[in-house]
C-alpha cells in the first residue's frame, strides 16, 4: 500500500465519511423545494431513497444518482475503483441496472496528472466490470482531490426497490462486513496493517450487482446500501419512524481490526456525527464501546441492507451465496415500534 505520494494526506477525511451528516442535510434541504408536479417522477426528494427514478415508458424508467469523495486510500488506481463501485451501488440498491456514467473530478494542479490518469483508469475498470459505459465527465482545479461518478441506470417502474417499504416481520440481511470507515482512517494515520488494508479495498471494490440481482429475484420489501451514515443511520431511514428493529451484534459481520482500531481511538469524524445524530433512537448500552462504534461507522461502498419477508429469508441467503455473496448475514428483524433500534450482544 506504500506510495510515493500519499493521496490521503491531501484530504481532511476519506470516502463517505466526508458526507454532511443527517442533521446538517436536514437544515440544508429545508430550503429546497421537495414537491414535484411531473407524474413521471416516481422517486424524488420526498423520500430518502438512494437514487431518483423517472418513468420513460410504461415498462421502462431511468435511475439517476451521483457520488464522489476525497481519497480513501493512497493508491490512485484503488481509489478510482472504490469510488466507482460506490457510485454504482445506489442504482443497485434500487434494483436497477446502471448503463452509463460521467466522471467527476477535482484535482490540485501541483499534483501529478499521471496520478489522476490512474484514478480514472481504476474507475474505468470497475465500470467495464459492471458493463457501464463512461461517456464523459467534468473536472475542476481543486486543492483537495475528489473523484466520483454521475450514474444513469434503467429499471422497470413496477420493480423499484424503495428504502422505506419494510414491514413488521421482515428479517434484515446485510451483504458486506462493516468497519471500512475506521480501517480507512487507520490507513490515513498509518495504523492499519497492509493485510487488512488490502482486504478492505477488496470489499469496497466488490460490486453490489450480484446482491441486487439476488434481491430482485427473490423479492424484498425494502433495501438500501450502507455508506456514509453507517449501518444505524441507513437503518433508521429504512425504519422511517413506522417500525423498529432488533439486531444481534454477534450476527453483524465486521472486519476484526476495526474493533482494535476503534479501541485505540481511530474513528472518522463522520462516524462520530452519525452516533450523535442517532442519539435516543439506538440502544447499544449492553455493548462494549468499540462494538458500538462500528455500528455507527461511516462506510464507503458498503453492502446492501435488505428487509425481506421472513418466509423468503432462506431463499434470499441461498440466492446470495449462489452468486458469490458469501459474507451475507441475517442480522436482525423488524418489530412493532416507532423507528427505534435495539442491539443486543
Amino acid at each position: 500500500m506504500h506510495q510515493e505520494v500519499r493521496l490521503t494526506s491531501y484530504s481532511h477525511g476519506g470516502g463517505c465519511a466526508c458526507k454532511l451528516g443527517t442533521s446538517e442535510l436536514a437544515q440544508v434541504l429545508a430550503h429546497v423545494k421537495s414537491t414535484t408536479t411531473d407524474p413521471a417522477i416516481l422517486v424524488g426528494l420526498e423520500t430518502p431513497d438512494d437514487a431518483a427514478v423517472y418513468r420513460l415508458t410504461d415498462d421502462l424508467a431511468m435511475v439517476q444518482t451521483v457520488d464522489f469523495f476525497t481519497p480513501i486510500v493512497d493508491d490512485p488506481y484503488d481509489w478510482g475503483r472504490v469510488a466507482a463501485a460506490n457510485a454504482l451501488s445506489d442504482v443497485y440498491a434500487m434494483g436497477g441496472r446502471p448503463v452509463t456514467a460521467l466522471n467527476l473530478v477535482g484535482w490540485p494542479r501541483e499534483l501529478d496528472f499521471d496520478l489522476l490518469g490512474r484514478v480514472l483508469d481504476g474507475g474505468s475498470v470497475v465500470c467495464d466490470e459492471a458493463e457501464v459505459n463512461v461517456v464523459g465527465g467534468h473536472s475542476i482545479d481543486d486543492p483537495e482531490p475528489k473523484f466520483g461518478l454521475a450514474v444513469t441506470g434503467l429499471i422497470h417502474p413496477d420493480h423499484i426497490v424503495a428504502k422505506t417499504g419494510a414491514q413488521v416481520g421482515c428479517d434484515l440481511v446485510l451483504t458486506k462486513p462493516l468497519g471500512m470507515g475506521i480501517i480507512s482512517s487507520g490507513i490515513k494515520e498509518g495504523k492499519t496493517t497492509p493485510e487488512t488494508a488490502r482486504r478492505a479495498v477488496e470489499i469496497m471494490t466488490t460490486l453490489n450487482r450480484a446482491a441486487s440481482e439476488a434481491m430482485t429475484e427473490v423479492g424484498v420489501s425494502a433495501a438500501t446500501d450502507v455508506t456514509g451514515f453507517g449501518l444505524m443511520g441507513h437503518l433508521l431511514q429504512m425504519l422511517d419512524g413506522r417500525v423498529s428493529a432488533r439486531l444481534s451484534a454477534t450476527a453483524i459481520p465486521v472486519l476484526p481490526e476495526a474493533y482494535e482500531l476503534a479501541e485505540s481511538g481511530v474513528l472518522p469524524g463522520g462516524s462520530r456525527r452519525n452516533r450523535e445524530a442517532a442519539a435516543g433512537l439506538v440502544d447499544v448500552q449492553e455493548l462494549s464501546e468499540q462494538r458500538a462504534a462500528v455500528l455507527f461507522d461511516a462506510q464507503t461502498s458498503g453492502g446492501l441492507l435488505m428487509a425481506v419477508p421472513a418466509d423468503r429469508t432462506t431463499m434470499l441467503v441461498d440466492a446470495l451465496r449462489a452468486r458469490g455473496v458469501t459474507e451475507a448475514a441475517v442480522i436482525g428483524s423488524l418489530v412493532e415500534g416507532e423507528g427505534r433500534v435495539e442491539v443486543t450482544p
